[in-house]
């Protein structure tokens, strides 16, 4: 029986590291954690949000995930989208959901993200 997430991993491609870290953890507030040692030679990084473990890991033969997609929570969600669009990233806001204030953008990679307002 499954009980929980023990972390998500995005894709990214070989030499990408420094902008992926950049999105992730100066503009979205990630925190990044050691990665093991033995892990380490496959390239990558790992973060956290919250308690949410998210791995980046090399994908050799990486297309962006312009579909699925993670849904993270902020606290500030207008303050984060005024950053992204300082940052140079789009944000698209959706209003589908009438009582959900939520956006997406896209990493610097081209992997989709949906972030939602807490509360």
């Amino acid at each position: 029986m499954i009980t929980g997430i023990d972390h998500l991993q995005l894709a990214l491609p070989a030499g990408k590291e420094n902008a992926m870290r950049a999105f992730y953890c100066d503009v979205l507030g990630l925190q990044e954690v050691p990665k093991p040692h033995e892990l380490q030679s496959r390239g990558g990084f790992w973060a956290r949000a919250g308690t949410l473990a998210v791995h980046f890991g090399i994908d050799p033969d990486f297309h962006p995930a312009t579909k699925a997609h993670p849904g993270f929570l902020d606290r500030d969600l207008t303050g984060l989208a005024a950053k992204l669009e300082q940052t140079g990233h789009m944000v698209t806001w959706d209003t589908t959901l009438p009582d959900v204030a939520r956006l997406f953008t896209a990493d610097p990679v081209g992997n989709r993200i949906e972030l939602i307002a807490e509360g």
